[in-house]
């Protein structure tokens, strides 16, 4: 069959894209991802073949925000630690000084504010929130009015300000561990670290520290290096975060939009039209 394959979808990096698989697929033109970040791929070596690629950025964009938001309030109210101890065999009351901290006001920095990182905006000004972003380009002026956001074309400046620091960009060599020891120290101790973007993006040893010295209040994590973690991994051991199996875009409406996107990127490249979701190697 690999002379007829023209198009391949993957499903969650599957099958895997290697050099052997493009030699053997002579008529391939195009592969359409399941989801936006396009890390398990070399995009070069698949362009080297003459093939376009294509992910799904406009289906997964409100479910991943969706699941950001969800980290931030439930980590802000402890809400994990609270429903172990509601269940617990030993609960006769709730201590008066099992407190969260106030969302309502608080200053919200979003690292990376493509089509995710707004939708997340939009979510945080209905929560009343101060929004911080850092991107490598800057929104145009009435998008920023329209959610209340104020520009910082460094990222210090934002991680020295937020209460909880959201971070939502692809990963690349420029973002591999982008934030590390030295951007934990610049955060405030009381502040909240969100990733829903990679696991790469953060160095996961110097978050450790943070978490275990008090560097910084807590972690809401979707996703980490490997996945899922080794069982005796450090961050399973820390009360003061949360880590979920990668559930950024896994609702049933999300998943049926994603296979809408992919399909109609393939029948655009089949039929020699402009790809609505092309990614073109950097």
């Amino acid at each position: 069959m690999s002379k007829k394959v023209q198009a391949v979808y993957l499903w969650w990096h599957k099958p895997v894209i290697d050099q052997e698989l493009l030699q053997s697929l002579p008529n391939l033109k195009v592969i359409a991802n399941s989801g936006v970040g396009m890390d398990h791929l070399d995009l070069k070596l698949v362009a080297s073949f003459g093939v376009k690629m294509a992910n799904a950025p406009r289906a997964v964009s409100s479910s991943t925000a969706d699941t950001g938001m969800a980290l931030l309030l439930a980590s802000a109210r402890s809400l994990v630690e609270g429903y172990h101890i509601a269940i617990s065999s030993r609960m006769e009351y709730c201590e008066a000084d099992f407190l969260g901290v106030e969302v309502t006001g608080a200053t919200l920095g979003i690292i990376g504010m493509g089509r995710i990182g707004y939708k997340i905006a939009l979510r945080a000004k209905a929560f009343e929130m101060n929004i911080l972003y850092h991107n490598r380009t800057r929104r145009k002026e009435q998008e920023e009015q329209a959610v209340g956001a104020a520009y910082c074309k460094k990222m210090d400046g934002l991680l020295q300000q937020a209460d909880f620091v959201m971070v939502v960009v692809s990963l690349t060599p420029q973002t591999h561990k982008l934030i590390g020891k030295r951007e934990l120290e610049l955060m405030k101790p009381t502040a909240t670290l969100i990733n829903i973007s990679r696991g790469g993006v953060i160095d996961q040893e110097a978050l450790v520290t943070a978490l275990q010295s008090g560097v910084i209040r807590a972690a809401a994590l979707d996703v980490t290096y490997p996945e899922p973690l080794p069982r005796d991994h450090a961050l399973l051991k820390l009360k003061n975060v949360i880590i979920t199996p990668h559930l950024g875009i896994k609702t049933h409406k999300a998943t049926y939009m994603i296979t809408e996107e992919a399909v109609e990127n393939i029948l655009a490249a089949l039929n020699d039209l402009p790809i609505p979701s092309e990614v073109l190697p950097s």
